[in-house]
């Protein structure tokens, strides 16, 4: 077996940085060891991800792995990472598929799974997505239910998976995931407040234009109960 490779991203405050996640499969006791200054959750992904890829009929090395991730000297922290180690792992094993080495190598890969193999939503997605397409990496491969949020991100295309066996295929293929749509890019935004569902507040609504579209700072005043929380939650 050689070196399996994938990529995720590090989320630093706001922004995004782009990590390298490698797997050596070699002789030894069973056993998973991720090196690269990973938090308590990224520890822990040593036994959930190996669990959800067994659960999802995916064979899993009964030999010692370890998982490096590159920037070593940068802390990295929560369950985003999930994907991209199961890649990595079971990407050591595809010695003859350099079409889909490559497609790993290309791809900013993020979730969290959970036990039965099920790819959970994670926050940060859009500044992830982000520092991806900056670093010029061409594929996203995020949960189902952050496709929406990853699609606003112009210039790198997006698509979701549900399941490890969905993002196994993937890999595998270059298919199979789930792509955004208009329905899903606007679902956040349907029901939002909007100004025109604002009435009797004129100068309240002409002020928050103003500065709406200027970009200044607003200061309101007043006792409860006056109306300042509905024009702004209709400014946002």
């Amino acid at each position: 077996m050689s070196v399996g490779r994938s990529v995720s991203v590090a989320l630093q405050g706001l922004d995004g940085v782009v990590v390298a996640v490698e797997a050596d499969v070699g002789r030894g006791l069973p056993g998973m060891h991720i090196g690269g200054l990973g938090d308590a959750a990224v520890a822990e992904a040593r036994d959930r991800v190996r669990t959800a890829a067994v659960n999802s009929g995916l064979t899993w090395p009964r030999t010692k792995v370890v998982v490096s991730m590159s920037p070593a000297s940068l802390r990295k922290h929560g369950s985003a990472f999930d994907l991209a180690i199961v890649c990595a792992v079971l990407s050591s094993g595809l010695d003859d598929c350099d079409e889909a080495r490559g497609r790993l190598e290309r791809t900013a890969l993020l979730g969290e799974v959970g036990l039965d193999g099920t790819v959970r939503p994670v926050q940060g997605i859009l500044p992830a997505v982000i520092a991806a397409r900056d670093a010029g990496l061409r594929w996203a491969v995020v949960p189902t239910a952050n496709v929406a949020e990853a699609a606003l991100v112009d210039g790198i295309a997006v698509g979701g998976v549900s399941s490890l066996a969905q993002l196994w295929r993937w890999a595998l293929t270059g298919g199979g995931v789930d792509a955004p749509d208009g329905a899903q890019r606007d679902a956040g935004t349907r029901d939002a407040p909007d100004m025109r569902d604002i009435h009797g507040q004129d100068a309240a609504r002409r002020s928050l234009e103003v500065v709406a579209a200027g970009g200044h700072h607003l200061f309101l005043s007043g006792p409860p109960g006056t109306g300042k929380t509905i024009p702004c939650l209709g400014t946002v």
